[in-house]
């Protein structure tokens, strides 16, 4: 670990939880079976070939011990030492949660926190637990390192609340880094347009757009979208189903607070309708400055449709009333979404299959291919909006071996998985060809975005889904419950009637999602 610091200077938010993730599931077992490392820093952490990190050498270990009778040695590296073992009161697992504190600020920064000119300094830094914190760190990892480097050790998390950490709960974590990452810094982005997108909801969501000149340097104005993104998440977890309550907590206190409105009753139903009339504007592209919706459409690949994703998504949740039950609407519809996917990343790239039976692959180099319904006829397309079409038996030489993957991610598809939903499969023929910017994984839900702005989650736990899409001068919304059956409203509806909270929760999880893939 030493080493790719050396080469990579810093360490990106994402890598940092990924490696931290493992340290700590190692420093468990080992605080388990009562065991003290005792000198945990980066050059006792080492990597394999899968990019798995180990915690190693064990030539300070020694057991637990009461307090009575722990080791009162000074020992271990200095920059790491905790005031309790500066203090001689001895190594207790507050003193490895410590050492880890120092661990994760060297990631994000370069160096440790207590390194100073003179073994004397960084002792008296390290007693009074005195360090700086530079304002380019995020707040939530702020928050954490303190935690960690509290001068009390009593004060310190314990393992378990380490990783609930918002730090953990709100940030992306990879489920595997390329050997790469040893000397160049991922990229987990990997069409920038899509990223543009979801900064520009982010944008929207926060109100209003920067101004550049007042971020001259292209490293602080990057640190200060993030600090942005990280203040819309905040503002958000009151009602995000993305925080972990507390298993004692009642379910009144895990209701969201009610929302304060200035005015009478007369002044929110106003404010709903005003809002309804917002949504209809947005749809029909008033509030944007394209004149039809081709314009739109080809626009949005440049990702102003965010805006329109943004307000719409907000709008609802923050006007629509409290409601006990899902309202009474059944719309046709003649959208596409995902019925079965695929995450084949850790080597090809992400793979879907639409309700018209179209398969897509999102590769990992941000190249998209799609085999439509006839099976022949493939869409390759390398940037947003320009589109290469060929047959699957006459590809372009350089296209031969994607499209083999794309063949293999069609057939175990239709051969393995069943369809999500009960939705019907309607062509619309006016309608452009779906194919995907971007996706996100967290621990609990799968989220799409094509380049139309339909904007699909899938939950794990129970396979709902929720679908956002625009069709007729509408925004509408399509709920599949766990029973794979699926209801469709229009979110003017929404606005007016409110919904159950169990759709209402996933909503709100899906807003966040499409935050965190900012971050």
């Amino acid at each position: 670990m030493a080493h790719i610091l050396k080469a990579r200077k810093v360490l990106t938010e994402p890598e940092v939880r990924y490696y931290l993730r493992q340290i700590v599931s190692g420093l468990k077992y080992l605080h388990e079976q009562e065991i003290l490392h005792r000198d945990l820093k980066l050059g006792n952490f080492f990597i394999n070939e899968a990019m798995e990190l180990k915690v190693g050498d064990f030539g300070l270990a020694a057991r637990l011990e009461p307090l009575e009778h722990r080791r009162r040695t000074i020992c271990g590296t200095p920059n790491y030492l905790s005031p309790e073992v500066l203090n001689k009161q001895g190594h207790g697992c507050e003193s490895d949660i410590w050492a880890l504190g120092c661990v994760m600020y060297t990631m994000l920064l370069g160096r440790p926190p207590f390194e100073t000119t003179n073994l004397k300094e960084t002792y008296r830094c390290i007693r009074e637990a005195r360090y700086t914190m530079p304002s380019s760190l995020l707040a939530p990892a702020k928050h954490l390192i303190a935690s960690m480097l509290s001068k009390n050790p009593e004060d310190r998390p314990r393992l378990d609340d380490i990783v609930r950490h918002e730090f953990f709960v709100q940030g992306f974590t990879p489920d595997r880094l390329s050997s790469s990452c040893c000397h160049t810094v991922p990229d987990f982005h990997l069409s920038s347009p899509a990223k543009n997108f979801f900064r520009k909801a982010a944008a929207a969501l926060f109100g209003g757009k920067k101004d550049k000149a007042r971020y001259i340097d292209t490293h602080n104005r990057a640190s200060k979208e993030d600090e942005d993104i990280y203040k819309l998440r905040h503002d958000l977890k009151k009602t995000s189903i993305t925080q972990q309550p507390s298993k004692h907590r009642t379910d009144e206190e895990l209701q969201p607070p009610p929302a304060t409105v200035a005015g009478s009753g007369t002044a929110v139903v106003e404010n709903r309708q005003q809002v309804g009339d917002v949504i209809r504007m947005i749809v029909r592209g008033t509030l944007g400055s394209c004149s039809s919706s081709s314009e739109c459409l080809e626009d949005s690949t440049m990702g102003s449709v965010a805006d329109t994703v943004a307000r719409v998504l907000r709008g609802c949740l923050e006007n629509m009333p409290e409601a006990d039950c899902i309202p009474r609407e059944q719309l046709s519809t003649s959208f596409q979404w995902v019925t079965k996917w695929v995450d084949y990343s850790n080597k090809y790239g992400f793979g879907y299959q639409l309700s018209d039976h179209t398969v897509g692959v999102l590769f990992n180099n941000g190249a998209h291919m799609s085999l439509l319904p006839d099976k022949r006829t493939v869409h390759y397309y390398a940037e947003l909006g320009q589109c290469s079409v060929f047959t699957a038996t006459a590809a372009p030489e350089q296209f031969i071996s994607q499209v083999t993957v794309l063949k293999y991610f069609s057939h175990y598809m239709e051969e393995n998985l069943m369809d999500g939903g009960d939705l019907p499969s309607v062509t619309d023929t006016r309608r452009p060809r779906l194919y995907l910017l971007q996706w996100l994984k967290s621990d609990k839900a799968l989220m799409m975005l094509f380049n139309d702005g339909t904007f699909q989650v899938n939950f794990y736990h129970d396979h709902t889904k929720v679908i956002i899409c625009s069709q007729d001068e509408e925004y509408l919304l399509t709920y599949i419950n766990e029973d794979r059956l699926s209801t469709t409203f229009r979110l003017t509806t929404l606005l007016v009637s409110g919904c159950a909270p169990e759709l209402k929760q996933r909503m709100e999880y899906a807003l966040n999602m499409l935050l965190q893939r900012c971050n």
